[in-house]
């Protein structure tokens, strides 16, 4: 057992931690009950229709939170617009359309949780 004093935001704690070897912690790993259920996820976007032929897709590049939504279906974008900020990391980053065109589709909305990948906006 080794013992350590921890300051965390100013108030010391004291902790003791056991060494253990590679085989206990794979044994204790297989015998650790499950974990529990995950809090139920945000309502999804409302489903929108699969990009048709000669459209862009825009996807989310990191998993986040939409922050803002600035276009709509039906609106013209010029390459280089910002369509949405995505928040990844504490960080606001602009999603930009990759094109010219007009929106087809969004597949998110204002605080919605994305991951990679997913779907933000269909441009034509």
């Amino acid at each position: 057992m080794r013992h350590y004093r921890v300051n965390v935001n100013g108030t010391s704690y004291e902790i003791s931690v056991e060494e253990i070897t590679a085989e206990e912690a794979k044994k204790s790993a297989a015998a650790a009950p499950s974990a529990p259920a995950p809090a139920p996820a945000p309502a999804p976007a409302p489903a929108s229709a699969p990009a048709s032929e000669g459209a862009t897709t825009v996807s989310s590049p990191m998993p986040g939170t939409i922050l803002s939504v600035s276009v709509s279906a039906g609106s013209t974008v010029k390459k280089g617009d910002i369509l949405m900020i995505l928040e990844a990391m504490k960080m606001e980053n602009e999603i930009m359309a990759p094109c010219d065109g007009r929106v087809a589709s969004v597949g998110v909305q204002q605080g919605a949780s994305v991951k990679t990948g997913d779907m933000l906006c269909v441009i034509e």
